[in-house]
């Protein structure tokens, strides 16, 4: 019996890791192919939520939506929602730089949820939206949970794919020459505020999706999910750990945070009860340490991006001469 519960723990653990690696790709969209510090990840992960849990639950008087369309509709109007709502933030707030563009962005995200949790017509306010359907959740707990996780890992694989497809086609190379030089960009004739418009916007409608996956994972979502320390800065963490400008390093650097992050939870879990609300603050410590580590001894990530000469090389198996 005990296994069997590991092995549910492992699952749901996966399935978050999956999520997770989505807002990491999303991000890397936005800082590691244009240099742009979004600071309100949490945000948009909202708004993803919302829209989808609107679009897909039964009717409700209690509130605007209960339109009960299929998931797949939900979750792709939750990448529309975060990307309209993208678009307008971007245009005001792009033209900041650096940590101007971080206040701005925290400040939206906090705009966000004070409107998620003050319309109660909209989003039921602080009790959230409830019955929220999962997909196969009719089913055994466990082949629901595995059925979850495929679905999760196959939007994750496209994702991956097409994100990494883009950053080595033209306007991959483009957005990182925009981000390591931008007036030799536009010297070059490159439309610098709208590619990066761009990027804003394809980052957010991932972290919208990832926050319609979780939704319909948990079945229902309220404004306390909506923590910046597990929804933008824990991103963040996984990303600069992981490698920033590196898909790959992304999903890695999701995997192992989230991995000690869990860990740590059932090891503080275990202690007496009053050591264990203290010793849950070692999880942040613990998170703080290894970014510490990583930062003075490995700074580019744990997968550094790679060059165009490094991966040409990589595969042709030679040195270069």
């Amino acid at each position: 019996m005990e296994i069997l519960g590991l092995v549910n723990y492992a699952l749901f653990m996966a399935i978050f890791i999956a999520i997770y690696a989505l807002l990491a790709l999303g991000l890397n969209i936005q800082w590691g192919f244009a240099g742009l510090f979004n600071a309100g990840i949490a945000g948009f992960f909202a708004v993803g939520a919302y829209t989808s849990a609107i679009l897909s639950t039964a009717a409700d008087d209690g509130r605007i939506g209960g339109f009960d369309l299929h998931f797949v509709l939900g979750w792709f109007g939750a990448m529309l929602a975060a990307g309209l709502i993208a678009w307008p933030i971007g245009k005001i707030c792009l033209r900041f730089r650096s940590d101007y563009l971080a206040i701005a962005t925290i400040g939206v995200a906090e705009i966000i949820r004070l409107v998620i949790k003050s319309e109660p017509a909209l989003t039921n306010g602080a009790r959230g939206i409830s019955s929220i359907p999962r997909p196969a959740g009719d089913i055994g707990y466990m082949e629901s949970q595995i059925a979850y996780l495929v679905i999760v890992l196959a939007v994750l694989a496209a994702a991956y794919f097409l994100v990494e497809r883009q950053f080595n086609a033209p306007w991959g190379r483009m957005m990182r020459a925009i981000r390591d030089n931008e007036s030799a960009a536009k010297a070059m004739g490159k439309d610098v505020e709208f590619r990066r418009l761009e990027a804003f916007i394809f980052g957010a409608a991932l972290m919208g999706l990832a926050g319609a996956m979780f939704a319909h994972f948990n079945r229902s979502i309220t404004p306390e999910a909506i923590d910046p320390m597990v929804a933008t800065f824990l991103v963040w963490i996984m990303l600069i750990l992981g490698g920033s400008g590196n898909n790959r390093g992304a999903i890695l650097g999701a995997a192992v945070v989230w991995i000690i992050w869990s860990v740590s939870e059932i090891a503080t879990d275990r202690l007496p009860h009053e050591y264990a609300v203290q010793a849950k603050y070692i999880r942040l410590f613990l998170i703080g340490l290894m970014l510490q580590l990583v930062l003075r001894f490995r700074p580019e990530g744990l997968l550094p991006e790679p060059l165009r000469g490094d991966r040409r090389t990589s595969q042709s198996g030679t040195e270069p001469h």
